[in-house]
């Protein structure tokens, strides 16, 4: 310091660089949290598309679906319901993925108003939450770099690649 400045300059400096230094820190926070969030809404909302049919099962129609016939997006096939005499459509659609193939029989359920079908059971469950699983590794990385909560951000992760990968075993 110089002997000639007042000492209240110099400190007056020190706090003055204290609460900007404060007030990035919580902005940073602010932003990545915000970013982390996102990414979970998205997973869940992604999730949501399917999840509500394959877990909430009351009321729907189930039985299986044999694929006959599978095109670039989506697999047919004749559907056989649970219960006998329930009114369910001849035919179905399901839609194509890695885990669909022609000529194997599918438990599923029937989407409201339509032919469309989701796979129901362990296998359906699991599969239908595959984009929290992926939302959640995404949202790991964030957590850690931005948020620097690596514990967090490492039980995120593993629970995303225990989710992945019981889908994956199970599908």
């Amino acid at each position: 310091m110089i002997p000639a400045m007042p000492a209240t300059a110099s400190s007056s400096r020190q706090v003055s660089r204290r609460a900007s230094v404060a007030a990035l820190r919580f902005g940073r926070l602010a932003a990545m949290g915000t970013v982390a969030a996102l990414i979970l809404v998205a997973g869940v909302w992604a999730s949501w598309r399917t999840a509500p049919y394959v877990m909430l099962t009351k009321g729907r129609e189930r039985g299986t679906i044999e694929v006959t016939r599978c095109g670039q997006d989506t697999c047919t096939g004749p559907f056989t319901p649970a219960s006998a005499g329930s009114p369910g459509p001849d035919r179905v659609v399901i839609g194509k993925s890695v885990a669909v193939r022609k000529g194997r029989t599918y438990a599923v359920v029937v989407k409201p108003g339509g032919r469309e079908v989701v796979r129901s059971g362990p296998a359906g469950v699991l599969y239908a939450w595959v984009p929290m699983g992926g939302a959640l590794l995404l949202a790991s990385v964030v957590v850690a770099g931005g948020l620097r909560r690596t514990r967090v951000a490492w039980a995120m992760a593993g629970l995303g690649v225990a989710l992945l990968t019981a889908a994956f075993v199970t599908v």
